[in-house]
């Protein structure tokens, strides 16, 4: 795996190569401190599997740059990686075409998930941009909290410990992507009980959805595969 690293501050890329090279066997990283020497070094030694651009680094021109690197990284899916926690940026990530956007202020554990949940092919944007219309609100809830306005964040304590221990094991083939069939497998349940389970696993965490489950899982600092039991 190649990972482009764009950020203009030195002490930035060597704080976060060590969890970045988590993210699969053999990750190769490739530095950058401007967005002209980011397009270099994609044309250069690309291609790449993963964009990491600093939001305000030298040559970005705010989202200008970010639309620059999609054309020269079509095919990697472009992450912005900032110290700003103003829900518009966020907004305007996402229009721009974005698959994510991970501020400074989120634990190392949360952003190699947010990371991991882009390789997969989802998008990740912190969810306090959305679910918190007054400004001042969306701008004060993660720098406590990290990730945003989940579960975690609303009631002050972690979303997951709300799960006892079956819903853990299916917690933990979920995020693996499992369906519902495969995890009544491995269980050796039926997909209806499974399904009885997985509703109760949204309403615990707060989530409409399977996707929006994963991320509050994700952003509430899964870090560790549970082990499977029948």
């Amino acid at each position: 795996m190649k990972v482009l690293l764009a950020d203009d501050h030195t002490l930035v890329r060597q704080g976060l190569s060590p969890f970045i090279g988590t993210l699969g066997d053999q990750v190769t990283i490739l530095e950058a401190e401007t967005l002209d020497d980011a397009v270099s070094r994609v044309q250069a030694d690309g291609p790449v599997d993963l964009v990491l651009l600093d939001l305000n680094m030298p040559g970005m021109n705010r989202m200008a740059g970010m639309t620059r690197m999609r054309e020269a990284a079509p095919d990697a899916p472009v992450v912005i990686l900032t110290g700003s926690i103003d829900a518009d940026d966020v907004h305007a990530a996402a229009e721009a075409g974005a698959s994510g956007y991970i501020p400074k202020t989120l634990n190392a554990t949360a952003m190699v998930n947010a990371l991991r949940l882009v390789l997969s092919g989802e998008r990740y944007f912190p969810s306090f941009a959305f679910n918190a219309p007054p400004r001042t609100a969306a701008v004060e809830e993660p720098a406590g909290a990290g990730a945003g306005a989940t579960g975690a964040e609303a009631g002050g304590d972690n979303p997951l410990t709300k799960l006892d221990e079956r819903e853990t094991h299916i917690v933990s083939m979920m995020v693996d992507g499992a369906t519902n069939k495969v995890i009544a497998r491995e269980l050796g349940l039926q997909e209806v009980t499974i399904k009885v389970h997985t509703r109760k696993i949204y309403r615990k965490l707060g989530a409409a959805n399977r996707s929006q489950a994963i991320r509050i899982i994700m952003e509430s600092g899964w870090s560790a595969r549970a082990p499977h039991q029948p």
